[in-house]
């Protein structure tokens, strides 16, 4: 054999070794599909003791789950809890401050890119909220009238997209819901906008009667479907998990991540008449039928997919999440349940933003375990490129950390604090201790021992005040940080 003839045959062998051993590493990556849901609160599912609402799906999925009693979302609203997802870090690292303020800049680091650059099928189903997918019409809370904050997912290595900008109602999502126009109640820093006869939303039954809500679903670049069509008329979950389950079924032969932002039960809640008769029962008004039916209709989206994936024969080697972007909308007349925790959306007392947290992955999480570590959406990013085995391509800050200890039963405590930060708001999380401020630019820190006091009743700023004041530093030292990441320091 002539010596070229032996080299060449050399490179052929390399490379279709590298390439069977790269074919070998996709089968062994995990899909990933991370749920989250609108204003779900702690206490609205029955995993974590809720009475009220039926969810027998997820109570079924928790059993299956590691369930993470102790999850937080990384701030109170919606468009910065989602950007932690996807970026691991803070959200004023990241461009967005609050909800409607600000957008995903293109100097982030996303999940989507990490893992498309891995081989990954990438997708993302419902609500975005993290920029605006239009320059040229008025869609959503902003469109067109905010061009600078143009930041669609198919500028973040986002494949398939079947989005909304922001919120929808929850039933026949392209329509004004009846009475979503009647005058607010006088609490309006709550969001409380039932109708004056304190009924609550219903879906509308006649076509005739259809007024366009004002917020599409986009599918690319200009590119949206038709209010119109029939096909975007029903249970807005169930049309998300559709067009989610609809690219699982394109891509279960390759890995995939398939992001599944449900918009229930965001205001205004709506759900078919089906689910509100569920309920039904003389006692409750319009909001809670329909708050109730709309988180049913999203608990059984979830039971599709999970027996979707049990179809396809990958469940066991899909890791799953579901959460919610914080806590329950209004205050406590309201439908939405935050449990034994003080405050609800917007606010970083507890209920603010503890929510429901499960993590299911049968090939490497023991079914039926849960966890009281501090864990938090900014832990997703790091803790997939952990298990996917992807670096970071710098040494921008993360404020995330891998959890992939958690899951195989070894993290007993979170191995760093925890920070949060939105419009003067602060808190720090140091093992038990949770240091709380209203407004940073005052001197009035609270402190709890969260073990021994989960409802914050019971203020520790003066009989350790030491501890309090060493918390303090470290929030402000991380604070500094995070100033310095927002000036674009990390790009």
């Amino acid at each position: 054999m002539k010596l070229s003839t032996y080299i060449l045959l050399l490179v052929l062998t390399g490379i279709l070794a590298a390439q069977f051993s790269a074919e070998a590493r996709a089968v062994e990556k995990p899909n990933v599909i991370l749920i989250m849901c609108d204003d779900l609160g702690w206490g609205d599912v029955g995993f974590n003791g809720g009475k009220d609402i039926r969810t027998p799906h997820l109570d079924e999925m928790a059993a299956n789950s590691l369930n993470l009693t102790r999850f937080y979302a990384q701030a109170p609203v919606c468009s910065p809890t989602r950007a932690s997802v996807v970026t691991g870090r803070h959200h004023d690292r990241t461009g967005i401050y609050t909800a409607n303020n600000g957008h995903l800049r293109d100097g982030e680091f996303t999940l989507y890119e990490a893992l498309a650059a891995e081989g990954y099928a990438t997708g993302h189903f419902g609500k975005w909220h993290m920029g605006t997918l239009t320059r040229k019409l008025k869609d959503s809370n902003r469109g067109a009238k905010a061009k600078s904050n143009y930041s669609p997912p198919w500028q973040h290595a986002v494949k398939t997209t079947f989005a909304t900008e922001a919120k929808t109602p929850t039933y026949d999502p392209m329509w004004q819901p009846t009475g979503s126009k009647a005058k607010k109640t006088n609490n309006k820093s709550k969001g409380d906008f039932r109708e004056a006869s304190g009924k609550g939303w219903h879906a509308i039954a006649e076509e005739t009667n259809r007024e366009f809500y004002g917020t599409r679903y986009w599918t690319g670049e200009e590119t949206f479907i038709d209010p119109n069509s029939t096909d975007l008329l029903g249970d807005d979950s169930g049309l998300i998990m559709d067009h989610a389950l609809d690219f699982i079924d394109k891509h279960r032969e390759t890995p995939f991540l398939a992001i599944v932002w449900f918009h229930a039960p965001h205001l205004p809640v709506v759900a078919s008449k089906k689910d509100t008769d569920s309920y039904a029962d003389g006692k409750l008004d319009g909001y809670h039928l329909n708050y109730y039916g709309c988180v049913t209709a999203l608990d059984r989206a979830v039971g599709k997919l999970r027996t979707r994936l049990r179809e396809h024969g990958i469940a066991d080697n899909t890791l799953v999440a579901f959460c919610s972007d914080n806590g329950p909308e209004g205050n406590d007349k309201a439908p939405g349940r935050q449990g034994q925790f003080k405050g609800r959306k917007r606010s970083l007392y507890e209920g603010g933003v503890r929510v429901p947290g499960l993590l299911e992955w049968p090939a490497k999480i023991k079914p039926g375990t849960s966890s009281n570590v501090a864990t938090c959406t900014v832990d997703y990013f790091p803790t997939i490129l952990d298990i996917v085995g992807v670096d970071m391509p710098d040494d921008r800050p993360l404020d995330g950390v891998s959890l992939v200890p958690l899951l195989g039963g070894s993290m007993e405590t979170r191995p760093r604090p925890l920070g949060f930060h939105i419009r003067g708001q602060a808190a720090w999380h140091d093992g038990d201790w949770k240091a709380y401020c209203a407004k940073v630019n005052s001197s009035d820190w609270e402190l709890y021992n969260l073990k021994d006091d989960p409802g914050e009743n019971n203020n520790l700023a003066a009989a350790e005040s030491t501890k309090l004041e060493t918390m303090i530093a470290a929030w402000k030292q991380w604070k500094a940080s995070i100033e310095a990441s927002d000036k674009g320091g990390d790009y």
